[in-house]
């Protein structure tokens, strides 16, 4: 088992790791809307808070040796589901002709007021499994 870290990619708030490589696989932990560099919370609209977390997921992806379009699942928590179709939105520009397999959880508010929390587990790039890419 391999920690990931990357300041690329906010910096954990609690005991956990940004991801675990294990197995040929990687693990991201449940990324919010918070800049990398500042650490501020970005508590703008669910359009701007969905991409802000992808980008921290695809840090970890890109420190860890995988990528967007090796993404196997994702779950997507969100605050309130009649947000889903804006965040599906965002997610589907980012995921492109990539479709990873997802669930969606409607969680009532999550944690400092965020609307949408994202996970996900990734195939490791090519190279990756030998220690080059992670």
């Amino acid at each position: 088992m391999q920690y990931v870290s990357t300041p690329h990619c906010p910096a954990p708030a609690g005991h956990y790791s940004q991801g675990i490589v294990h197995g040929g696989l990687v693990h991201v932990s449940g990324m919010l809307a918070v800049d990398p560099v500042s650490g501020e919370k970005r508590l703008g609209s669910v359009e701007e808070q969905t991409r802000l977390a992808l980008a921290n997921v695809e840090a970890v992806l890109k420190e860890a040796g995988s990528g967007r379009d090796l993404v196997l699942k994702c779950t997507c928590y969100v605050a309130d589901i009649e947000l889903w179709g804006r965040v599906n939105a965002v997610y589907a520009e980012f995921f492109g002709d990539h479709k990873p397999a997802r669930a969606v959880v409607p969680t009532g508010p999550l944690h400092h007021g965020f609307l949408v929390e994202i996970d996900c587990v990734a195939a490791l790039g090519p190279g990756a499994e030998t220690g080059e890419g992670a």
